[in-house]
């Protein structure tokens, strides 16, 4: 089974964190998680998720302040993931301009609060360190 690899951004603006509903019709589908995506061939992750966010929030975080968080293998029965994960540290712009640029439900989020969403099994550990860096 192939690993595909992901770029997955925890999107900060002060106590508040980006997350976007998955679709439906999609693996892991009305399930919360993380905005990002795959990582293309000769891209690096930061510059894949910058992508992605343009993409799927409609905002540049060229700016930001991106820092690895962890690397993330997970694998599901049906597709095995690297989750390359970084926090951004964006301005208050980022709360104002971000939507759901694919027609997904997007929501800034307390921290505190992302236990009361539903995630992907392969997001718990990031919900982990996340709840840890917040205390």
């Amino acid at each position: 089974m192939a690993v595909v690899r992901v770029a997955v951004a925890v999107v900060l603006v002060g106590a508040k964190v980006l997350i976007a509903k998955r679709p439906l019709d999609k693996n892991q589908g009305g399930l919360w998680e993380f905005p990002g995506g795959k990582i293309e061939t000769n891209e690096s992750p930061a510059v894949a998720l910058v992508r992605e966010l343009q993409e799927e929030v409609g905002v540049d975080f060229s700016t930001a302040s991106i820092t690895p968080l962890m690397v993330l293998p997970f694998t599901y029965p049906e597709i095995q993931v690297q989750l390359e994960v970084f926090t951004l540290v964006a301005d208050e712009l980022a709360l104002e301009n971000a939507y759901g640029a694919e027609g997904q439900e997007i929501r800034w989020v307390l921290i505190e609060d992302l236990a009361n969403y539903d995630f992907p099994e392969a997001n718990k550990a990031i919900l982990d360190a996340i709840s840890k860096q917040s205390n």
